[in-house]
């Protein structure tokens, strides 16, 4: 029986490991210095090399070559043995399978053995987050004083799950998903060497299609290389089920013709041609994040064809930010969605529904409420100009003239808030609508950007807003549009607000021991929690782009 592809081509020596430089140099300096460590976490992504940077590891180790610069030489009886699975003192367990805490004190009473071949036992311990509460207990004492000859490497695709009990008693190494062009090259000299001929494109498809992963790469190229001997463009895109590409595109155009009809069509042809609804979703999702990134001017570090390319350059150009953050939202619920169960199409239809005919802000206006009076707020009170008449000699009250568009205009419908006030939550999202809108009324670009950031914590006179991108919150912190929203947060407030831009979970404690200022509490963010600060400038303001 034949070896899958990605067990004949798993790298056998440090130079054959790709995309993860940064481990593998200090793992070789670590050796030729003999300065290994007792315990290493490997965490990131599936396929991108930790388990087998974990065998690199236990076979450097015990390499009999006595040059440590080139360890492993894969050519003495300890490689060798390594290589084909025959090495006593190395122990790679399935944590998935040896949960309990059963299973770790067995471990724990069988590492005080001597190594029966080499000069250390290795014990590689893949998707240790799924060991129970009770099992990391039992390990914690053995990882962190082991036996002088036990290495413990432990691998994870989801680092948050381990303990930190756990995390500090070992060397912590970060894998990152691995480039597309790096796949490219690396399933280029895989092929030529099995003889196999496949289309540049297809080859660029595959590696797209992998998300980072070496081994779903090469799992794919053995896939595809089974139906023939020449992998095309369309044999690919058949096979891993992208031939809707087109379809997407298709549906994008129509969104922007606003063609109702045209969209169903479009959804209906790609379900019966045997489409998953939720893969689709996934897809028009991925293609219009593209297009949000280069909407946002981010797009030139995108893998795409120069037609491709051209052709989304073209669509960018006719949505706005804030209609793309929507669609994008609507077709991800659709992707997830459970309707699709037993109505195959009925979560993309809402989605091209909610695209077409977003959900539109009820408006209160004098004439819809004529009964209630009109509430007179503080600013009100403040902004009335009493003057002397020059004819009759009688004092007057006038309502001020109309604000221009860098003022705050104050409806019956916004709730009353006092300018300077001490902010909590309720009271900055209570006037947060006021911000977005006067915002709007200056820079429409800088509007969709603060629509898509959630205001999440507030407390004197910092406020949190937190985006769900590094992208959108880079954008927020550039020059124009932090000045604009620094200025009408002024306004707004009533006082300077520092406003500080965090991303995804991290959260800013607005609390901390000792702090007396608003100043300490920004700096407790920037120096804790990577959050950042929008420098107040009240004295200019965005110009409309």
């Amino acid at each position: 029986m034949s070896q899958a592809f990605y067990r004949v081509w798993r790298p056998a020596l440090w130079d054959e490991v790709v995309g993860q430089d940064h481990i593998v140099q200090t793992l070789r300096n670590a050796i030729a210095t003999d300065r290994v460590a007792h315990a290493y976490l490997f965490a990131g992504p599936k396929g991108t090399g930790k388990t087998t940077s974990a065998r690199l590891l236990a076979k450097a180790v015990n390499c009999l070559d006595p040059d440590k610069t080139i360890q492993p030489c894969n050519k003495c009886e300890n490689c060798l043995a390594v290589n084909q699975g025959r090495f006593m003192d190395l122990i790679e367990i399935d944590a998935a399978s040896n949960t309990s805490v059963d299973d770790v004190r067995e471990l724990r009473d069988k590492i005080n053995f001597a190594p029966s071949q080499g000069k250390f036992k290795v014990y590689i311990v893949d998707e240790v987050h799924m060991l129970s509460t009770s099992a990391f207990n039992a390990l914690l004492k053995t990882l962190e004083e082991p036996p002088a000859h036990v290495i413990f490497i432990l691998c994870t695709t989801e680092i948050h799950k381990i303990p930190a009990t756990v995390l500090s008693r070992c060397q912590r190494h970060e894998f990152r998903r691995i480039p597309v062009p790096t796949i490219v090259k690396k399933l280029s000299e895989l092929t030529k060497k099995e003889k196999i001929k496949i289309e540049p494109e297809a080859l660029s498809l595959i590696a797209r299609q992998a998300t980072g992963s070496m081994r779903d790469a090469i799992s794919l190229v053995d896939q595809l290389s089974s139906m023939s001997k020449t992998i095309t463009l369309k044999i690919a895109q058949e096979v891993l089920g992208t031939a809707t590409s087109l379809s997407v595109i298709e549906l994008v155009d129509a969104i922007l013709k606003e063609d109702s009809g045209g969209g169903l069509e479009i959804i209906h042809k790609a379900l019966d041609g045997g489409t998953d609804p939720r893969q689709y979703a996934r897809q028009v999702v991925d293609y219009l994040r593209d297009l949000l990134v280069i909407k946002l001017q981010a797009g030139q570090d995108l893998e795409l064809t120069p037609e491709t390319r051209e052709k989304m350059n073209q669509q960018a150009e006719q949505f706005e930010i804030a209609q793309l953050v929507n669609i994008i939202s609507a077709f991800s619920e659709a992707s997830t969605d459970l309707k699709a169960n037993w109505h195959p199409g009925l979560g993309l239809e809402m989605a091209l529904a909610t695209s077409l005919y977003p959900p539109q802000p009820v408006l209160v206006t004098e004439a819809d409420a004529p009964e209630q009076p009109k509430r007179r707020t503080r600013a009100d009170k403040d902004e009335e100009i009493v003057y002397e008449s020059e004819n009759s000699g009688t004092t007057q009250k006038t309502a001020p003239k109309k604000s221009q568009s860098t003022d705050i205009e104050i409806t019956e419908t916004d709730p009353a808030f006092v300018p300077g006030t001490p902010l909590t939550l309720e009271l900055a999202q209570s006037q947060w609508d006021r911000v977005k809108r006067q915002v709007g009324l200056k820079n429409r670009i800088t509007a969709a950007v603060v629509n898509s950031g959630k205001l999440v914590q507030a407390s004197g006179d910092t406020i949190v807003l937190n985006f769900t991108s590094e992208l959108l919150r880079e954008r927020m912190m550039e020059d124009k549009s932090s000045k604009l929203i620094n200025f009408m947060l002024a306004k707004v407030y009533g006082r300077e607000i520092n406003l500080i831009c965090t991303v995804g979970d991290q959260k800013v404690n607005l609390t901390p021991k000792g702090s007396k200022t608003g100043i300490n509490l920004v700096d407790f963010a920037i120096n804790n929690l990577n959050g950042e600060l929008l420098e107040n400038d009240p004295t200019q303001a965005g110009k409309e782009e």
